[in-house]
């Protein structure tokens, strides 16, 4: 890895560090070559603190280390990704990240749509809401929807009409998101299960 500790006068590059499995920015911070080699030989995150004008080791003091997973150099070489599994919160205010935002697992757009759902469950006397006339008839009626769209998806799969599987296949995913739902789960939770199999 070739990094150019010398593009600025202090020597200093920046260091994005990110969590490894969240793939959540936790923090910003700076590395001079010293640093970028004690991160390397601890596997604890190091930094040169601008502040108190030496090196520091994040958690030195509170705990929260940040324990080292891989490092990568931008296209310029003058910048580090580094992914770490945090100990605790990074952030000297307690908080998951540097801007205050809580270190979960997002997954783009499908948690936006489990976010809406979960606000239609709480919202049931909608009479507008195709999700809260489902969860108003109950887990019974979900599953069945469930079970419906899975066989519809199936059906689809065995023809050549890509627009139908895809439209089934989502409307399949929807329902299944409702399920979970019903059930008090996430995706997240799915996601754990998947992961102590790998």
């Amino acid at each position: 890895m070739q990094i150019d500790f010398n593009k600025s006068s202090d020597g200093l590059v920046p260091a994005i560090v990110q969590d490894a499995s969240t793939k959540n920015v936790l923090m910003l911070g700076y590395m001079n070559q010293e640093a970028f080699e004690k991160t390397k030989k601890t596997q604890k995150v190091t930094f040169f603190s601008r502040s108190k004008q030496r090196l520091w080791t994040k958690g030195e003091e509170s705990g929260n280390f940040l324990n080292l997973v891989d490092m990568q150099v931008d296209c310029d070489n003058d910048t580090l990704l580094v992914k770490v599994n945090p100990v605790g919160p990074t952030c000297h205010k307690g908080t998951d990240t540097c801007w205050a935002e809580e270190n979960v697992q997002g997954y783009g757009f499908l948690s936006t749509l489990e976010g809406v759902i979960e606000s239609r469950k709480n919202d049931l006397e909608n009479p507008d809401s195709y999700v809260a006339s489902l969860f108003r008839k109950g887990i019974n009626k979900i599953a069945q929807k469930v079970g419906e769209e899975a066989v519809e998806t199936v059906i689809e799969a065995k023809d050549d009409n890509e627009e139908l599987f895809l439209n089934e296949s989502a409307d399949l995913l929807f329902h299944y998101l409702i399920l979970l739902q019903a059930k008090g789960y996430s995706l997240s939770d799915i996601a754990r299960v998947l992961e102590k199999r790998h």
